[in-house]
């Protein structure tokens, strides 16, 4: 099995992250901290189990991907790590799911703090009809801040750590609706980390965008990874290969592989794995 997966992903294997943490080759997530940890945890839409007893470690500061077909769970897991499937009538969940020492569906959780700690970036760029400055203060006002000059601080912060300071610095008074589609997302990225979280969950962020665009949200990614946790679901596995350094494959609900980045796609662990990043199945 080992030989197959190795002859059948030798494209993988030439694009393969090269700038992440070398030591993730030779670690298990189990070796490093975690920072979110699900144990035996289920999501329920109505009658239907979504994700199904699902235990990962998610490593504190480096970049996990979660990969899988369509319908497979992905964004259902994602989503249940700050809540967004709050809001589907009928979703419901058993089992354990942290962050931190903190369980996310605790009785006494406050969802507003979980979200400001883990801030999310969705498929679709979603600015709000604002300025751009308005766009990434708007968190920030929210927590309480009103001081003009510490405003223009974190919205120039988060614009830099963006990559989109130097291309809107001049307009920030503009709409930020008139950016193009790969503006809007790097905006929605400096929106999300305006309330300065500590884990970044993104949802197939790059699936509208054109590849260029793709290619600036994959080096932010890069130059964002040691700083924030990073949960990234994606359909594309040439991208999970490119830019994270741990991989999680769901398929049916269930987490079927989960490793280092590099050991999944070149020496898999599971049939199923390797028939699928070898595209015989999904």
């Amino acid at each position: 099995m080992v030989q197959t997966a190795t002859q059948n992903t030798d494209e993988l294997k030439v694009n393969l992250n090269t700038n992440f943490d070398e030591s993730a080759n030779n670690l298990s997530p189990n070796d490093v901290e975690y920072h979110v940890r699900a144990n035996d945890f289920s999501l329920f839409y109505g009658q239907f189990e979504a994700v199904k007893k699902v235990s990962l470690d998610i490593p504190q500061k480096y970049v996990t991907a979660i990969i899988g077909p369509s319908g497979c769970g992905k964004s259902s897991l994602l989503r249940s790590m700050n809540r967004m499937n709050d809001l589907i009538p009928g979703a419901a969940t058993t089992g354990s799911l942290m962050l931190k020492d903190e369980e996310i569906y605790g009785q006494n959780i406050d969802v507003v703090t979980l979200r400001r700690k883990i801030g999310m970036v969705f498929q679709q760029p979603n600015p709000f009809p604002k300025s751009i400055f308005d766009n990434v203060a708007y968190g920030p006002r929210l927590l309480g801040i009103k001081r003009k000059g510490r405003l223009t601080r974190i919205v120039e912060d988060s614009l830099q750590h963006a990559g989109l300071w130097d291309e809107v610095k001049d307009r920030l008074s503009n709409n930020a609706v008139g950016l193009s589609g790969g503006q809007q997302q790097r905006l929605c990225i400096a929106r999300a980390l305006a309330v300065e979280p500590n884990v970044l969950l993104m949802d197939e962020p790059c699936s509208a965008l054109d590849p260029r665009s793709t290619a600036r949200i994959e080096d932010l990614i890069q130059k964002l990874r040691g700083e924030y946790t990073i949960i990234i679901v994606t359909h594309n596995m040439q991208q999970a290969a490119r830019v994270s350094d741990f991989t999680a494959f769901l398929y049916e609900g269930e987490l079927i592989e989960y490793g280092a980045t590099q050991q999944l796609f070149t020496n898999p662990q599971k049939k199923q794995t390797e028939d699928y990043i070898t595209g015989r199945f999904g």
